[in-house]
């Protein structure tokens, strides 16, 4: 049986502090890889004033949601045939490295899938660990002040899609419904991939009144490998009591995304009354 298990939205600060916390700096966020080419890169980067042991892994995880709309990373620690995992086949050059402060260093990503490898998108997970750098305590002792330091490490993971032969982006929606919660309008709705490619998109929902005028708006990213129950937040400041109509869509494209890495859908929208007291 696969052991799975849920962490929360990276990137993953295994050490949280904000004075020598610091991990690296990793170009693109995304990886996108073609069966054509089968190969990509990640340019890290190490801004800090301290010394950083870098080394670079995989998973298999996606993003689904959880009980009350919280977008979370679900991992599968042993994927088998029935699943999209690509993370296996992903070799990194270097796959360690040492990088002294302000030093930079390419590292090139080699897919090998197994041969007869069925057309579809496979996912996997890029795992960059960086070590290096201190949290400064200070300990009592009767000599007097001990000087003592936390080891800090900092993981970012980075989602790497692979993708062979033509796929179809296609997503569903339902269950549209939204209520106040204090100050704001919070509004959900269930989402179920339909395609062969993870649906990227955008989120836009708008509350318009009468006369068709926007009061309110809000525009977030969207991502459905599988199915996710998202819970968007709309604020109501200056929105007066009223009927108003939420209007809500989601369409193809993410801003922090290249276009041609985006698998067109078909736009999806829904809209309901709200009634603002």
């Amino acid at each position: 049986m696969n052991r799975s298990a849920l962490l929360a939205v990276v990137p993953l600060v295994l050490v949280a502090s904000t004075l020598h916390a610091q991990g690296v700096l990793i170009a693109p966020t995304a990886v996108f890889i073609d069966a054509r080419s089968r190969t990509a890169s990640l340019m890290v980067v190490n801004p800090n004033d301290q010394t950083a042991e870098v080394e670079i892994g995989t998973l298999f995880g996606y993003p689904v949601t959880d009980s009350t709309g919280q977008l979370i990373l679900r991992t599968v620690e042993a994927p088998d045939s029935t699943l999209p995992s690509a993370a296996a086949w992903i070799k990194p050059f270097p796959r360690r490295m040492t990088l002294v402060p302000h030093a930079q260093q390419t590292v090139r990503l080699l897919v090998t899938p197994p041969p007869g490898l069925p057309d579809g998108e496979y996912w996997a997970r890029i795992v960059v660990t960086a070590r290096g750098g201190q949290i400064p305590m200070t300990a009592a002792s009767d000599s007097g002040g001990v000087r003592v330091g936390l080891s800090v490490e900092v993981r970012t993971i980075l989602p790497l899609l692979y993708r062979k032969g033509r796929l179809r982006g296609e997503l569903a929606m339902s269950a549209l419904r939204a209520e106040r919660s204090g100050d704001s309008l919070v509004i959900q709705a269930h989402f179920e991939r339909t395609g062969t490619a993870a649906a990227l998109g955008t989120a836009r929902g708008e509350l318009v009144d009468s006369t068709g005028k926007a009061r309110a708006t809000f525009t977030t990213p969207l991502t459905a490998y599988y199915s996710v129950d998202p819970r968007f937040t709309l604020p109501l400041s200056g929105v007066l009591p009223g009927q108003y109509r939420l209007r809500f869509e989601v369409a193809p494209g993410r801003q922090d995304l290249a276009s041609e890495n985006i698998i067109p859908f078909k736009a999806v929208r829904d809209s309901l009354t709200v009634q603002v007291h």
